[in-house]
């Protein structure tokens, strides 16, 4: 029974995106281990609240994140 965990940062994904998120890891598995492991496999995506991410010693921000998808300007990644 697979069980997936994604982690992200809060407010980054609308609640569509993770759905969508929710549906391909989904279908991943499923390609993977076969169709009849579709209703066992589980996804679960968890929201980490802005700032309590660090990459590199760095803590990273929901607009950090926004600015590498090119919707803002990074504060922390630029520094």
């Amino acid at each position: 029974m697979p069980l997936v965990e994604v982690k992200v940062i809060k407010g980054v994904f609308t609640s569509e995106e993770k759905s969508e998120m929710i549906r391909r890891i989904t279908e991943t598995m499923v390609d993977i281990e076969g169709e009849n492991l579709r209703q066992v496999t589980t996804v679960i995506v968890e929201e980490v609240q802005s700032g309590d991410w660090g990459i590199g010693g760095n803590a990273l921000t929901t607009a950090d994140v926004h600015a590498l998808q090119g919707r803002a300007t990074a504060s922390v990644l630029a520094g």
